[in-house]
């Protein structure tokens, strides 16, 4: 465990170098005060920075190169190539050469994690479709970090100082979510989400609001019955199992009432459900965290972004924000771990301490 008087390093993933990963993590850096707080890992190609700083005129933004963890500067940002060769860079066009690159960067700091080379994780954007092939046959970072650190399971799990939301299907197509979902499945979902709100975000007795998958939550079976026959049998298990779940909330009325703020967290059935009242409120303050890994990861909440990549129109509060998210709950569970070693130490008194 990292003593609490040392700065935390931060491992980041260079993404799609066609999409806005690159100019995002550089602006992001141009502020030298940032270094106080943490030691950023970048793992990439400083040729990439040098293109884009030139292109985006970012003449301020400085790193370091280098080879190896025990010269990491703590007052830069420290890039360790992941390939040497040159090639060509065209900001909004991805290539398989660009996804095959991203891979590079995400082996490269996966393996830096594993090593505990540095203590959390944020991952640059990344375009699925170049990406995906016989080295990554996976639909996304999450399922590529299930399988490389071990998980049988994952919650993703959206969070903002406002509101959190989590999701019992990831990418699912609408028409499929109904067969995805089971009371089984929920209940995971839900002690999940109960364990990462107090060993990762420090609720003691967090209250979990859980959707319906129909309008109107089915009206008491009316519209569909997965409230009656699925989800509500989940909730009323989570309850016996000592999990504070309420629902299933219609989700328009949830949200639209402002009632979500009444609970530390909403579990949503799909990906827009949750998504969509979650972008909106959140704004650029949200955040993309994986529950349910024994590593901490996180991302900004959008994607590569072509259409404006190379533009230097690019909003990096959002990567900035999944960077202290990371630091913020890997101290959290650092906490927690030690407060179950050490039930007569106070989650205050150690938070105090390491500030």
């Amino acid at each position: 465990m990292v003593a609490r008087n040392e700065k935390r390093k931060v491992g980041i993933t260079l993404g799609d170098v066609a999409g806005i990963g690159p100019e995002i993590i550089m602006k992001t850096f141009l502020d030298d005060q940032i270094y106080k707080h943490f030691t950023p890992v970048l793992f990439g190609n400083p040729r990439v920075l040098s293109y884009y700083k030139k292109m985006l005129n970012l003449e301020k933004f400085q790193y370091s190169s280098i080879k190896g963890y025990s010269n990491l500067s703590h007052n830069s940002l420290n890039i360790i190539p992941v390939w040497e060769e040159e090639f060509q860079i065209t900001p909004g066009t991805p290539t398989e050469l660009t996804g095959s690159y991203a891979l590079k960067s995400l082996q490269a700091a996966c393996e830096a994690l594993k090593s505990n080379h540095i203590d959390v994780l944020v991952t640059a954007p990344i375009n699925k479709e170049v990406m995906h092939s016989e080295a990554f046959p996976y639909a996304g970072h999450t399922e590529y970090l299930m399988d490389y650190f071990g998980a049988k399971d994952n919650l993703m799990f959206m969070i903002s100082e406002n509101i959190r939301v989590g999701l019992v299907t990831n990418h699912v197509a609408i028409k499929d979510v109904s067969t995805k979902i089971s009371k089984e499945k929920i209940l995971r979902k839900l002690q999940m989400m109960n364990t990462s709100l107090m060993q990762d975000f420090g609720i003691d007795k967090p209250r979990i609001a859980v959707l319906g998958l129909n309008p109107h939550a089915g009206d008491g079976g009316v519209i569909g019955n997965e409230e009656v026959n699925v989800i509500l049998p989940a909730v009323k298990e989570a309850k016996n199992a000592g999990i504070m779940a309420f629902g299933p909330y219609p989700a328009d009325g949830l949200f639209a009432s402002g009632n979500y703020k009444t609970f530390d967290a909403i579990l949503a059935m799909y990906h827009d459900q949750g998504l969509i009242p979650f972008k909106y409120i959140a704004g650029e303050d949200g955040t993309n965290y994986t529950a349910g890994l024994n590593i901490v990861r996180t991302s900004p909440d959008h994607g590569t972004a072509e259409n404006i990549a190379g533009k230097g129109v690019a909003d990096e509060t959002s990567f900035r924000k999944a960077i202290y998210a990371a630091i913020d709950i890997f101290n959290q569970r650092s906490d927690y771990e030690e407060m179950r070693a050490n039930p007569l130490v106070k989650r205050a008194v150690l938070h105090d301490e390491r500030i």
